[in-house]
This record gives C-alpha cells, sequence and structure tokens, in this order.
C-alpha cells in the first residue's frame, strides 16, 4: 500500500512538473482565437486587431482567428467552453457573453462557471442608421416615420443575441413602437442589404458602420454613446435628440476554457495588457469609435465582475421583451 501511495504521488508531482514546464514554454504551436460570428463583422475586426498586436508579445506566437457562426454565437461560445484547457484555444466575444443566458433557456454552458478570464479589451457604441433614400435625417424625423410605417419598416440584426438585435430591443422600447426585424447571419450581410435598401434600418457597432457611413453608403441618424465620438464628431447621441435614457456600449472581453493553467493565463492577460498599448491598435480602435479599456480592466477580476453585472442589467430588458432564442 505504502509503495502504491509513493507511486501516485510521484506521478502527481511529475504530471504538476510538466504542466508547470509546458506553461513556461508556451505558447509552441498557433493560438486559435474562436469569433462566434461570420468574417467581416466588428467582433471580427476586434479579434483581429488584437491578436495581431498580442502576437508581437508572445515569443514565437502565432495567433489565427477561425470564425465560428451561430445562434447568437453560443456555437462558437460552446466550442470553446469544450475545448482542451491547454491555452491554445481562446475566444473574443461581445456583451452577447452576458445576454445568453437569459435569451436562450437552454444554454450549454454558464458563462460565470465555464471560463476562465482574461480580460476586457474595449467599449464600442451603436450608431442607428436608415439606408439612404429613406426620407429621415435625425431622430426627430424618423420616428414618425416609423410609428407611420410601421408594418412596412424593417429593422435588421445580425442574429438573435447579436449586438445589433439587443440595440434594435433598446430603440424599439425607446421609441414605444414594434416594427418588423429581419435577422441575419451575422452583420456584414445585413450592412449590404441596408446599402443595397433592401431593409431600412439597422444599429450597430461603430466598428463595422463607421466606413460605411463617412463614404455615405448608410445614413446615420444618432450614436448612442452619452457624448459625441472623435471619429463621428457631427452624428448627434440619442440623449441629445430627446432619448436621455439610450446609453449602450459593446463591450468585447476575452476568455479561455475553464481549467487553463494560471502561468498560461498569467501570460496571456501580460500579452492583452501589453496589446492594449501598441499605438497601431489605439489608432485602429479610435478609427473605429471605439474606445480602449484602461490597465486596470483589462484583468480576469475586472471582466468576471463586469460580466456579472452586465448579467444582472440586461435580465429583466429581455425578460420584459419577452424573446427568447430557443
Amino acid at each position: 500500500m505504502f509503495v502504491r501511495l509513493m507511486a501516485g504521488a510521484a506521478g502527481l508531482a511529475l504530471s504538476f512538473a510538466a504542466g508547470v514546464a509546458s506553461a513556461q514554454d508556451y505558447p509552441t504551436r498557433p493560438i486559435a482565437i474562436t469569433v462566434p460570428f461570420a468574417a467581416g463583422g466588428p467582433t471580427d475586426t476586434v479579434a483581429r486587431t488584437v491578436a495581431d498586436a498580442m502576437a508581437k508579445h508572445l515569443p514565437g506566437a502565432n495567433i489565427v482567428v477561425e470564425n465560428t457562426a451561430g445562434a447568437g454565437g453560443t456555437i462558437g461560445v460552446g466550442k470553446v467552453a469544450r475545448a482542451k484547457a491547454d491555452g491554445y484555444s481562446l475566444l473574443v466575444f461581445h456583451i452577447g457573453m452576458a445576454t445568453a443566458p437569459s435569451l436562450y433557456r437552454k444554454l450549454q454552458y454558464d458563462p460565470l462557471e465555464d471560463f476562465e478570464f482574461i480580460g476586457m479589451i474595449n467599449e464600442v457604441p451603436m450608431t442607428i442608421m436608415v439606408k439612404n433614400d429613406l426620407p429621415a435625417r435625425n431622430m426627430t424625423e424618423l420616428v414618425p416615420y416609423l410609428k407611420a410605417n410601421a408594418s412596412k419598416v424593417t429593422l435588421a440584426n445580425a442574429g438573435i443575441g447579436a449586438a445589433s438585435h439587443l440595440c434594435g430591443l433598446m430603440f424599439q422600447s425607446a421609441i414605444g413602437q414594434e416594427l418588423v426585424t429581419v435577422p441575419y447571419k451575422g452583420t456584414a450581410p445585413a450592412m449590404a442589404d441596408l446599402m443595397g435598401g433592401q431593409v431600412d434600418l439597422l444599429c450597430d457597432q461603430t466598428t463595422n458602420t463607421t466606413p460605411q457611413i463617412k463614404a455615405g453608403k448608410v445614413k446615420a441618424v444618432a450614436i448612442t454613446s452619452p457624448k459625441r465620438i472623435p471619429s463621428l464628431p457631427d452624428l448627434p447621441t440619442m440623449i441629445e435628440q430627446g432619448h436621455k435614457d439610450f446609453d449602450i456600449s459593446i463591450w468585447h472581453g476575452m476568455y479561455a476554457p475553464k481549467g487553463t493553467p494560471k502561468p498560461v493565463i498569467d501570460k496571456l492577460v501580460a500579452a492583452l495588457q501589453k496589446a492594449l498599448e501598441d499605438e497601431n491598435l489605439n489608432k485602429r480602435f479610435a478609427d473605429l469609435g471605439a474606445t480602449t479599456v484602461s490597465k486596470d480592466r483589462a484583468t480576469p477580476e475586472a471582466l468576471r465582475k463586469h460580466l456579472a453585472a452586465e448579467i444582472d442589467r440586461w435580465r429583466p430588458v429581455i425578460q420584459k421583451a419577452g424573446v427568447y432564442a430557443d
């Protein structure tokens, strides 16, 4: 019995030592960041920008972005939750991490319990846009038009649970009018149809909408941040236009599967924090209207706390709307 116990203890010790050595050598092969939406959307843009910057601070790292779209992001999130906890499978996701528990009654993962937290990345305001030939230039003109044409106006979104879907829920509540919603599989096809005039209205993140607004391909009527942003200085806020409680920003965070070794998480946290100081990254985010979070928010503790608070914030909004994705 004593010999067996000693052998077992020795095996555990060797396993622990191997784990520490592995963490010290990390990374030794490509790291995959899953984006749970289609390529070309705002979360994809954030992930690729961060991946490029983080790779500079993880010697020998090759970081690739993989798009696993569907079911409001929950398919991709579930994939990472079930992945091997070795630091080679990561997740970049937005506010949908907080809203999925209310939108899905049979969610296959627990956002607070099934992941290790790395840190927040940025916060992104939303823009409310209409197709160019819709006869409204601001909220004062838009609201009466929507009320008079509610049965015909189409409000696009990138799918149930997407940022554009959440913004659309708040928008309909703010104007006191339900609209015909058209879900897409991602922001890119929704934006394409808005530019083509197939849908009338879309609310989405500045990371994806700023270039189209500046190019005049769509008409922006409001931004959802408390103040105007430098990249779109002429675009008034919803608050300025009489909707005093309309303040919504989409935040992004980075996660790893539960059980990922702490030394690996520590390396990833350090790389993320250095990446968020990168001049090119900050310029890219600023050009797109996004705000990089401060270093004290790019931590596991800050992300966990923020996620828990956002789950509590969005639960009553979604329950009131009576919207479920399953």
